[in-house]
């Protein structure tokens, strides 16, 4: 009568012996994958580590494969980390890895590379666009306004303000504007600062000042790796300070950059709602962040001709308007480098192909842009 219940014994302790051996090779295998882990977290740490620039304070969590092909390696360039253009459907900061290389500009011994250029005159003061330029591309850009090519939203801020407002991509529709956007002076300017080939993405023509808030470009044209963005403001006639002219704040780049998630921004809120997350969480964190920090704002007099180039976290934005009669024509180009990875955080999109070309130069991108 007892043979039954041995039986089962003898079964209830092999069984019992078969799942500690599957135990144990759990175990193992999580073992194993910790010292995986392990290693590729040491890695990542030491990326960030010898790139991270000073000031920097957002390293957000991977969600990029380490390991890319051959193709999405040519396609993501010069980053530590390879990422290939176009991965995310909808790319935001955080989902790309926190790694250089970092411009110079952002490089703690910034400024003692800014005093030996300067002396080896790599870096020089000079006048960027000829007048005549100016005025010859500017009556172009007046022409397309007169026949529709260009056709232009009032804006009017009241019965004493004649102007138009601005046009975003006027070089797609007016050939001439690309003898600014690609000119040679300001391509010269963006190399130097950039250390990689321009590629110029969009300009913005005004007659007027745009009172716009204060802003980081970083959070509607952004790059992987971060940081490889630059705008060039030109002049098309001497800046009154009645007329509005471009404020912007001197080394506000140090600041960490700030980006749709760090104030709340859904990934979806642009499709959802527009600009109206923009206006109501991203503009008034700005404005904290420069009354926090006591930074002091700057304007640009310009004089026809000149040119303010910015950093991509540079903050700006237009000043108020104090004579709405008052012009103030103006070009802004932005230019991406080849071998970033281009995106727009705010909105969670990759941009458009063709805001690269020119109608007088079509010439192929090799960045997605």
């Amino acid at each position: 009568m007892f043979r039954p219940l041995v039986k089962r014994l003898e079964r209830s302790e092999k069984e019992r012996e078969k799942l500690h051996r599957s135990i144990s090779d759990l175990r193992a295998r999580l073992n194993e994958k910790d010292q995986q882990l392990g290693a590729f977290q040491a890695i990542i740490q030491n990326l960030e580590n010898t790139s991270k620039p000073a000031g920097a304070s957002h390293v957000p969590p991977i969600e990029t494969p380490l390991n890319a092909s051959s193709d999405d390696a040519d396609r993501a360039g010069f980053a530590e980390v390879q990422v290939a253009a176009g991965q995310f459907e909808r790319p935001r900061f955080e989902k790309f890895p926190y790694v250089g290389p970092f411009p110079w500009l952002d490089q703690p011994d910034a400024e003692g590379k800014i005093t030996e250029r300067l002396q080896a005159g790599v870096i020089t003061e000079e006048r960027a666009i000829e007048p005549e330029l100016l005025d010859e591309v500017w009556a172009a850009y007046e022409a397309a306004i007169a026949d529709g090519t260009v056709q232009l939203q009032p804006e009017s801020l009241g019965p004493d303000d004649p102007w138009p407002g601005r046009f975003q991509d006027p070089h797609m529709k007016v050939p001439a504007l690309c003898r600014i956007m690609r000119h040679p002076t300001l391509l010269h300017w963006v190399r130097l600062f950039m250390e990689h080939e321009p590629a110029p993405f969009q300009t913005i023509t005004s007659h007027k000042g745009s009172q716009q808030q204060e802003h980081s470009d970083s959070i509607h044209m952004t790059t992987y790796p971060i940081g490889y963005l630059t705008a060039a403001w030109v002049a098309f006639e001497d800046i009154h300070p009645d007329s509005g002219p471009l404020v912007y704040y001197p080394k506000s780049h140090r600041l960490p950059y700030i980006f749709s998630r760090d104030v709340g921004i859904a990934e979806e809120a642009y499709r959802q709602e527009g600009f109206q997350p923009y206006h109501e969480k991203y503009e008034p964190r700005i404005q904290q962040v420069i009354i926090e920090h006591q930074i002091e704002p700057h304007y640009f007099h310009a004089k026809k001709g000149d040119v303010l180039f910015w950093h991509a976290n540079l903050l700006h934005g237009g000043s108020k308007r104090r004579n709405l009669q008052l012009s103030r024509r103006a070009l802004v180009n932005h230019y991406f480098v080849e071998g970033a990875v281009c995106y727009h955080d705010f909105s969670a999109s990759n941009p458009k192909q063709f805001s690269s070309t020119c109608l007088s130069e079509t010439r192929p991108s090799s960045n997605g842009v």
